[in-house]
């Protein structure tokens, strides 16, 4: 299987998940972002095509921590990091959209630790 088939599957899966899920101004959509060695996550408001907070591995809060870590531990951080952003700004409910992506290892660890923080999902 070549890199464009596998861009079409993901592709196919990622709007098959964005049909059944969409974020309001009461429960924000969770999207989770994975590249090969960073991750990423974002609240969006969908009904307002904005989004309202967002972090990943290369945030300048927890940037040098996530360095010293392996992936699935860094995703564990992210986690608690939207959380608590999330929780100052009032926002505690989500619906979470794992983009296509198995919801397994740092997808996973991420989603865990956010709920840990206080997220409701």
């Amino acid at each position: 299987m070549n890199t464009k088939e596998k861009q079409k599957l993901h592709a196919k899966r990622v709007r098959r998940v964005r049909t059944k899920i969409q974020g309001n101004p009461e429960r924000l959509r969770m999207i989770v972002s994975r590249s090969l060695n960073h991750i990423y996550v974002q609240l969006v408001d969908d009904l307002a095509g904005k989004t309202m907070l967002s972090a990943g591995s290369l945030s300048p809060e927890i940037r040098e921590e996530v360095r010293k870590l392996n992936k699935v531990e860094g995703a564990k951080l992210v986690g608690k990091l939207i959380a608590q952003k999330a929780i100052e700004k009032g926002l505690n409910k989500v619906v979470f959209d794992r983009h296509g992506y198995r919801y397994h290892g740092r997808v996973k660890a991420l989603a865990e630790s956010a709920r840990e923080g206080g997220l409701i999902f």
